[in-house]
């Protein structure tokens, strides 16, 4: 519900980030995948899986990242576990 300009304004901003100064095309796509995995964003898996198809990005490469989403987001669970029991002086 952007704005016509809004929506200009975050398709350059979006579209920056596929062309970038710094990460080469697949680094790129890796990069986003994991961000989609980590944001729940199945369109965006999609879009980032056919991306990383046409780029030749091996499903080993591809099974590396989903490990490392479900890493940190394992930690992340085991840390706000810590952190509940921690604030809440709950003694288990």
């Amino acid at each position: 519900m952007l704005t016509k300009r809004q929506q200009e304004l975050y398709n350059s901003f979006y579209d920056s980030t596929h062309n970038n100064e710094y990460l080469e095309q697949k680094t790129e796509i890796l990069v986003g995948l994991s961000a989609a995995m980590a944001m729940n964003c199945a369109p965006c898996v999609r879009y980032y899986l056919q991306q990383a198809k046409q780029a030749g990005v091996s499903e080993g490469e591809i099974s590396e990242v989903l490990a490392k989403v479900m890493a940190v987001a394992a930690g992340q669970k085991r840390l706000q576990m810590e952190e509940v029991l921690e604030s809440y002086v709950i003694d288990i």
